[in-house]
This record gives structure tokens, C-alpha cells and sequence, in this order.
């Protein structure tokens, strides 16, 4: 008896890039699973898992979907994610609670990047994988083309499960290896099987002989099962494939037509049958955190007799029915209302109703356990990324890794009454979508929004005005420029003042040199003799620090100086600590301005993969923007050219990038450091900044 099925939950996510058709194959699953009497259409933005008003505006998805149902007495729990490379995010936070992926590849659209470091990630995380190309139905469609991206693309060993007959515009079909037999479907059709013809008998042997050898060859009692008998059970056989599917000993891969309903039986059949459920994934892969007091190691492989522990992996505000957390249980079990640990705010949480999800339907349940994905209402302290546990036995998992912003705009609102709109709405969007950065820059005094692109921008504001009213006006941020000295200078600060009574009096010489790049500032009291007493040199120091706020070229700050004081006077009565403050505020501001001060500007190490055909317009691009090549790497049909370039000349560069490489190039960046900005550049900077300081007095 098979006692290692006996747990009927698959955990799947469903990832590819935009446009290859995973939203269409969701819906094929739904209805070959009978789940829905007629296949949707993303283009008449009827299926199941589009249904926020921006998905059909844009037919598209934008935001990661959960479609629960019940097929072959096991419970599938699709996740599926959108694939725009702007909506990354969503698709690496649904690897992380499923048990295994099924990976649409289309020839169409081919592996692009959001594809490949989707890939990455699958790698990473040791994931189960099927693969359904997609699109076989078009002209000039080719199943053989797709295996060979595999090979080349993705690194792997491609083992058809399906043969799709006739290719192309008559697509008819496919012969499923494993069952050995010709199965028929449509858009009116789940599943018709046909006895096979020879012209097809030669297809499936050649098919199920590499399959056979495949699977033989990857464990020795099989093996000998082979070389002893020339065939293996079917009972062997799905053994081999189950075990060989878990541990990534080759990749499977099924073809078909998802808006045709061809071949999706096959792969509905492939989750039951051949992917693990989340005990046996537990058992080989368990979930490691720490114990969030100690912060020693711990594990949870999934059972039921473990303490409950769980994580959130997607959170959906909605202005009418509040915070939905999109949980996996990972152990134990748990009943509705229960109060749990947040190990990672270390805080108490009430639970409030459980949710299974299938669109936007939610049905309540009473309880939930380990391996289960719900949705749970209305968490106070609970965000994406963050564990739940039992409060005797608490574990914290770590925290998703996420892709950093790429892409920025200054934001005002339009109207003075929404500006608490604003804020309070892009924080709760925040929430929903943690790749999505707004803050308060407190240097340059504005609000700013940064995203992943701007299809991630856009789809935010779109949100904001539908969900909280509120409307903005986008613009470029400013650069936060600094300002250094390039040669050592003196100058004394003497303030003198007399009231009547006590007076004013602080006296002192600085020195002031410039620092190597990125050292910042140091401070160093070289007084001997009791000029100034020790008591009043930081007081000088806090002068000079408020005179490093601002500049003398534009009121940027100063950064990269060693300031030193080595001489002054005192008067026994009159000195205090503010008057050699201001006294040192004078020195400071007197010995720059001899001291040849120049513009500094942010420079980013940018790492950009794109196409190989692509290479000289990006790279000539870069030398357009002020760009320094580091290095290049070859790829599989891509290069990543890493560069130095002015933050200044990157604001819109992921619009760029996409025209040039036809929207199959990314790049990510970080800051490096600042460097000195050309003098004609720093001359218009300059200009700028007094222009925009004369406007903001005359208001």
C-alpha cells in the first residue's frame, strides 16, 4: 500500500513571465478540475484569479491570487502570483510557502529575466519543478525549441511527460507518456483518452523509453530492475519519478495550450500524482528558524504533532473588509480566534477567522494545520513576512529577501486635504506590496515614492486613488548633493558681543583639511596651553557641526573634513559655551570658503543583465549617463555589465532600459559612494539650487 500519498494537500505556485499565459493555465486547472463550468479569458477579464479592477484594466495580473479546490479527493492550493518583472516580489514571497512550482514557459515570450532569477530562486529553495509550455497552439509553435531552452536557458535535463501532436496551428492533443495513451481536451472538453494509433505507438515508445531510462538510471534497485527485465512497473516507475521529481534529478516537462484546454489534464494529474504533499517536502526540506529570545536554531518538518507555528507570505488591505494575511501553516494545528505569538515583532496576536480562497471568494473554517494555506481576517500587528507560533514553543522563520527599489519620484498631493490621505493610504499599500519604499527624505524636505519600475509606480497610484481617494502629482526627486574641500585653509571665529552685563566672548583658530572619500568627518583639540579651556572645545565642535549642515556653494552639507582647533582666547567672565560655539560656527564658515569647496554627487554601482543583442546600445547608453564599465560577465544568452554611474542620471533609467532591450533587461543598484561632479554640471546645479532658494523666499 502507497502509505507515503496518504496526505491529500498540494502546495503549488504557478510563476512564469508576464504574458506566457499562467493566468490562463490557473483557469484551465480550475476547469479541467471541475471546478468552473467554462474556461475565463484575461482579454473579457472573466477569470477567476484577475479580479481587482486594475487587473482588468490592464489584463493583466498585479497582485498574487489564491485558488483552493478539491480534484481527485486531494486538496490543490494554487498560488498564483503576477509575472511582471516590476511585480517580482509577489512571485519570490509565493516560492516561499509553496512545496513545489510549475514553471510556464512560452516560446513566444522566452526565458526572461524575471523568469531566470525566479529560476534562481527555485534553485535556492531546492523546489520540486514541472514545467508546461505554454502556447503550442500558435504558428510556427515549437515543443522541441522549448526543450532545448531548458537545456541551454535553464540548466536542466528536460524529460517530456507529454508529446504535443501537431504542433502549431492544429495542435491535437497530447500522448502522456506516463499513461500511455492519447488524451484529447478543449475549451468544452476536460479530457477525452484514445487508444493510440500506430503512426503515434512509435512517438510514445521513443518518449517512454528515455523516460524509463531516465528515471532507472537515477537509483541503483531500479536500475538493476531495468538492466534484469528491460522495463520497469508502473508502479516502479512512479516511485522513481516521485522520488527523482523531489530531489531535482531532472526536470519534467508537459505541453499543451492553456486558453485551448490541451494538456492541462496531464499537469493536474502530474501535481496529485507526482509532486510532494508537505510532509514528505517537511521531511526532506524542514523549515529552519530561531528561537526568537535565545536566537538559537531551531526546525519544524511539518507534522501535525509539532507546536503550530506559521507564515505570512501575502497581506491584502481592502478599505471595506479590512487586513487579509494569505498564511501557510507550516506545523501543528490551530483554531479560529486562538492567541498566538508574532515571533518576529514579539508581540500577541488574536486570530481572527480563517479563510479557504478561491479568487476572490473566501469560505470560513473553524481550524487549520500544518501544510494548510488560508487566509486569516483581520491581524492588528501582523505583516508579510512575519511567523506565527505558539507562544510555550516559539520559532521566528527568517525574513523574505526581497529585491530593493529601483526606480523613484518626488510625490506631492494634489489637493493640501488629501496630504494624511496620501500618507496613511501609501503606508497600507506598503503593506500589501513590501517592495514598494515611501518616506520623507529629511535632507531635500519631500516625499518620496520608490518602486520596481514604473508599472509598479503607476499600479500604486492607480490603488491609491481607488481604495483611498487620494491623488498625487509625480516629479523628479532631487539629488542629495554634499559639498568638500580640496585643500587645507585657517580662519579664526572671534565673536564679541557686549550687553551691559556679561558679554559674549569665544575666540578660536580652525584648521580644516580634507578627509579621503567617505570618511565623513573627524574633529581633533590641538590647543595647548590653556588658549581655550578644555571645557569649551565642544562647544566648539557643535559649532562647527551646525556649520557642516550647510555648504557655501548651495547649502548642501559638508561632508569628507578634519577640522582642527589649535589656538584662541578666552575672557574669565564673559566666555560661555554658546559664545565659542558661534565662534567656531564663524571659523568653520570662513576657512571652507578658502578651502577650493567642490560639488559631490551620489554614484551607484549598477548591475544590469540584458540580452546579448542589446550589449553596445546599453553600454553606450551608460557612457551617455556619465557611466564607468567595472566589468562584464557573459551569460547564457545574456551579459551582466556592472558600471559606476551618477544617481543623478539613473531617475528614469528603468524606462530606458526596458526600450532598449525590449523589456528584457533589469538592473538593481546601490550606492558606492560620492564623487566630485564636473565643474560645468556643479556651475548649473549650483544656479539651480539659488533659483529654487530665491522662489521659496519670495513665497
Amino acid at each position: 500500500m502507497d502509505t507515503t500519498r496518504l496526505e491529500p494537500v498540494r502546495n503549488v505556485a504557478v510563476v512564469s513571465s508576464a504574458g506566457a499565459g499562467k493566468t490562463s493555465l490557473s483557469e484551465a486547472l480550475l476547469y479541467v478540475g471541475g471546478v468552473i463550468p467554462m474556461l475565463g479569458s484575461v482579454m473579457h477579464g472573466t477569470t477567476v484569479s484577475d479580479f481587482e479592477p486594475e487587473e482588468l484594466r490592464h489584463r493583466t495580473s498585479t497582485s498574487t491570487s489564491l485558488l483552493q479546490f478539491t480534484w481527485n479527493h486531494t486538496n490543490i492550493n494554487l498560488i498564483d502570483p503576477p509575472g511582471a518583472l516590476d511585480l517580482l516580489g509577489e512571485s519570490l514571497a509565493a516560492l516561499q510557502a509553496a512545496d513545489a512550482v510549475i514553471l510556464i514557459l512560452s516560446e513566444a515570450v522566452g526565458v526572461r529575466t524575471e523568469l531566470a532569477r525566479l529560476w534562481t530562486r527555485i534553485k535556492e529553495l531546492d523546489l520540486p519543478c514541472l514545467v508546461f509550455v505554454n502556447g503550442l497552439d500558435k504558428e510556427s509553435a515549437s515543443f522541441e525549441n522549448a526543450l532545448e531552452s531548458c537545456r541551454k536557458q535553464l540548466g536542466c535535463v528536460p524529460l517530456p511527460m507529454t508529446v504535443p501532436i501537431n504542433a502549431g496551428m492544429n495542435l491535437d492533443g497530447v500522448v502522456d507518456v506516463r499513461h500511455e495513451r492519447l488524451v484529447r481536451s478543449g475549451p468544452n472538453s476536460a479530457k477525452v483518452e484514445h487508444l493510440l494509433v500506430p503512426p503515434l505507438e512509435s512517438i510514445l515508445n521513443r518518449a517512454r523509453q528515455q523516460l524509463v531510462e531516465a528515471v532507472a538510471e537515477s537509483g541503483e534497485t531500479l536500475l538493476e530492475t531495468y538492466v534484469t527485465q528491460g522495463e520497469l512497473s508502473q508502479e516502479d516507475l512512479l516511485q522513481g519519478l516521485r522520488r527523482d521529481i523531489q530531489t531535482n534529478q531532472f526536470l519534467p516537462i508537459y505541453g499543451g495550450s492553456a486558453t485551448h484546454n490541451v494538456g492541462v489534464w496531464s499537469l493536474l494529474d502530474a501535481i496529485v500524482a507526482l509532486l510532494p504533499s508537505p510532509s514528505e517536502r517537511g521531511e526532506a526540506h524542514p523549515w529552519h528558524g530561531i528561537h526568537p529570545e535565545t536566537h538559537e536554531g531551531c526546525e519544524r518538518k511539518g507534522s501535525l504533532q509539532e507546536p503550530f507555528s506559521a507564515y505570512i507570505f501575502k497581506t491584502i488591505i481592502d478599505p471595506f473588509v479590512g487586513r487579509l494575511s494569505y498564511c501557510r501553516v507550516v506545523s501543528g494545528t490551530i483554531h479560529a480566534d486562538a492567541t498566538v505569538l508574532n515571533a518576529s515583532k514579539h508581540v500577541r496576536e488574536k486570530l481572527g477567522h480563517f479563510y479557504t480562497v478561491l479568487g476572490k471568494r473566501h469560505v470560513a473554517v473553524d481550524s487549520v494545520r500544518a501544510g494548510e494555506i488560508v487566509a486569516i481576517g483581520k491581524l492588528k500587528d501582523t505583516h508579510t513576512g512575519d511567523t506565527l507560533c505558539q507562544e510555550t514553543a516559539p520559532i521566528c522563520y527568517p525574513i523574505l529577501s526581497l529585491p530593493k527599489p529601483i526606480l523613484s519620484f518626488a510625490i506631492d498631493a494634489k489637493s493640501k486635504t488629501d496630504i494624511d490621505k496620501v500618507s496613511l493610504g501609501l503606508h497600507k499599500l506598503i503593506e500589501e506590496d513590501p517592495t514598494l519604499e515611501f518616506a520623507r527624505n529629511a535632507e531635500t524636505k519631500e516625499m518620496v515614492l520608490s518602486g520596481m519600475g514604473q508599472f509598479h509606480i503607476d499600479l500604486a497610484l492607480e490603488k491609491l486613488h481607488r481604495k483611498f481617494g487620494a491623488d498625487v502629482i509625480l516629479h523628479t526627486p532631487k539629488v542629495p548633493y554634499r559639498e568638500t574641500l580640496k585643500t587645507t585653509s585657517h580662519a579664526q571665529g572671534k565673536y564679541k558681543k557686549q550687553t551691559g552685563g556679561h558679554g559674549q566672548y569665544g575666540d578660536c583658530w580652525l584648521e580644516v583639511a580634507p578627509l579621503p572619500r567617505g570618511h565623513g568627518y573627524a574633529f581633533e583639540n590641538r590647543v595647548v596651553g590653556g588658549a581655550i579651556p578644555r571645557n569649551f572645545i565642544p562647544a566648539v565642535e557643535k559649532g562647527v557641526l551646525e556649520a557642516m549642515q550647510e555648504g557655501p556653494l548651495s547649502g548642501f552639507p559638508v561632508v569628507d573634513v578634519q577640522i582642527a582647533v589649535y589656538d584662541g582666547s578666552y575672557h574669565a567672565v564673559d566666555s560661555s559655551e554658546m559664545s565659542f560655539k558661534i565662534a567656531g560656527s564663524m571659523a568653520f564658515k570662513k576657512a571652507i570658503e578658502t578651502a577650493h569647496p567642490v560639488l559631490l554627487e551620489p554614484v551607484m554601482t549598477v548591475e544590469i543583465d540584458t540580452p546579448t543583442d542589446a550589449v553596445g546600445a546599453v553600454m553606450g547608453d551608460l557612457s551617455a549617463r556619465r557611466g564607468r564599465i567595472v566589468a562584464v560577465n557573459a551569460q547564457d544568452h545574456a551579459e551582466q555589465i556592472t558600471a559606476l554611474v551618477p544617481l543623478a542620471e539613473l531617475f528614469r533609467y528603468a524606462t530606458a532600459l526596458n526600450a532598449m532591450t525590449g523589456g528584457r533587461g533589469s538592473y538593481a543598484m546601490d550606492f558606492t559612494q560620492y564623487d566630485e561632479v564636473p565643474k560645468e554640471l556643479a556651475t548649473k546645479v549650483i544656479e539651480r539650487q539659488k533659483a529654487e532658494g530665491q522662489a521659496a523666499t519670495a513665497h
